[in-house]
């Protein structure tokens, strides 16, 4: 008798072990893991045994392999577009992650009907509402039309038959936890059933030619739930972020094998659902009187110069150990500038609580706001106001230099829209920008000096 092969699966990231372990070794996770059963193994191997079958051995060279043509049509929103690389691919297989609340069913239920008012026959799959549940969310956000499908529904094998009776050119699923396999045993969610799932639905969109949507929950440590597998088995991973309590919220691209990773597209959250933002800087920046402890910068969003207002507080601490708070700026990088100013400017920061905080709840991933977070702390330590007129843009070196960042033009022109006048950079523009005076600054003292 066929001895029964025994496997061990972590239930937070799809780490696999010949035996139960206490502790994670990929991801950390305690007492996640699970034993798996002789159905689960037997799929696991099917899937192997696919994707070894589907590889060519063929060898040829590079100069005479034909490029793939690639289908493309439009979502009916220029910021989806722009994030996708030009719009939506025929085949492909696209994830959206996100925080509860943040407007995934609300984005990806207004685009269908985007896509239904233009003759595309959609199917939206609904695994956590009922029919009637999603149609309130459509009347709402006007996408009720006839080309739209609703179905409320969490068996796979129902799914694919129903598509396999009417063919769809986009099918939705909200969202890939709640679909159960009846193949496998295991809950729906588990990392089994999320990567067979993925996988069918892979190999249905590339055989059938339709562009699919799934829409994944995070966990609290920001990725997507599931096995890390999921995001290397599908084309597009989109993460949608942004504050439930606010309007705005951004959808980056994190991988796409058909366009750029570099664009982000920006919404607002109205009485219709997610819109496209208009003139979104002025929603990142107050125009009213100076006040200590407030500057401006401009940083690059993909393509995009978005003018933002950097605050800081800087109190005298009660605790032995400072306190330091960043909200959408990278803490560890708070921390690098505030040692800089200690050792270049004799600032004692060590006895001061300090609390940097970007308006708008967007995120800076870029360094060229350095020299905005140093001028809203230093004016915040002194309590002098900084002029509204004035932009800081530059990177902050660890010897204390001040150095070049891409694309300065494009910001100082976006700046000089805006209606600003000055602009602290690390040297001037290889172009004269009428209507913005630059005054150049290569050493953090001298940003003192200018103050």
């Amino acid at each position: 008798m066929a001895k029964i092969k025994t496997l061990f699966e972590c239930q937070a990231c799809g780490y696999q072990s010949a035996k139960w372990l206490g502790k994670c070794p990929s991801c950390g996770a305690w007492e996640e893991f699970l034993e798996l059963n002789t159905k689960q193994i037997k799929v696991l191997e099917e899937i192997k045994n696919i994707t070894t079958s589907t590889t060519s051995n063929q060898v040829i060279s590079i100069t005479k392999v034909k490029q793939d043509q690639i289908s493309r049509f439009s979502s009916g929103d220029n910021e989806l577009d722009l994030v996708m690389g030009g719009g939506i691919v025929s085949g492909s297989l696209t994830l959206i992650g996100g925080s509860p609340g943040v407007g995934k069913s609300t984005l990806l239920l207004k685009i269908v009907g985007n896509l239904a008012k233009n003759e595309k026959k959609v199917l939206y799959v609904s695994g956590e509402e009922s029919i009637g549940q999603t149609k309130l969310r459509s009347d709402r956000l006007g996408s009720n039309y006839d080309n739209l499908f609703l179905m409320s529904e969490i068996r796979l094998n129902a799914v694919l038959s129903q598509i396999a009776k009417n063919s769809y050119d986009v099918l939705v699923i909200d969202s890939i936890q709640t679909m159960y396999d009846e193949k496998l045993t295991a809950s729906p969610g588990s990392v089994s059933q999320v990567r067979e799932i993925t996988f069918e639905l892979m190999r249905y969109a590339k055989e059938n030619e339709i562009a699919i949507f799934i829409i994944g929950h995070i966990t609290k440590e920001g990725s997507i739930a599931g096995p890390k597998v999921l995001e290397h088995m599908v084309d597009t991973v989109l993460y949608f972020e942004g504050d439930s309590s606010r309007e705005l919220r951004i959808l980056r691209g994190f991988k796409n094998r058909f366009g750029s990773t570099n664009e982000v597209g920006i919404f607002e959250m109205t009485n219709e659902g997610l819109i496209s933002a208009k003139n979104i800087s002025k929603k990142f920046f107050s125009r009213g009187n100076p006040q200590a402890g407030s500057a401006i910068t401009v940083i690059l969003e993909g393509s995009r110069p978005i003018v933002i207002e950097v605050q800081s507080l800087v109190s005298d601490s009660s605790h032995a150990n400072p306190k330091r708070s960043s909200t959408g700026y990278e803490l560890n990088r708070l921390n690098m500038l505030l040692a800089l100013l200690e050792r270049k400017l004799d600032l004692p920061f060590n006895q001061y609580d300090v609390f940097v905080n970007i308006t708008g709840g967007i995120k800076i991933t870029e360094t060229s706001a350095d020299l905005a977070i140093i001028a809203a702390i230093i004016s915040s330590f002194r309590n002098r106001p900084i002029s509204k007129d004035t932009v800081f843009i530059g990177e902050v070196s660890l010897v204390g230099d001040i150095r070049d960042i891409f694309s300065l033009e494009q910001r100082l022109k976006e700046a000089k829209y805006q209606h600003f006048t000055k602009a602290i950079v690390p040297s001037k523009p290889t172009k004269n920008i009428k209507g913005i005076k630059c005054f150049e600054i290569d050493e953090v003292s001298k940003l003192i000096e200018w103050m």
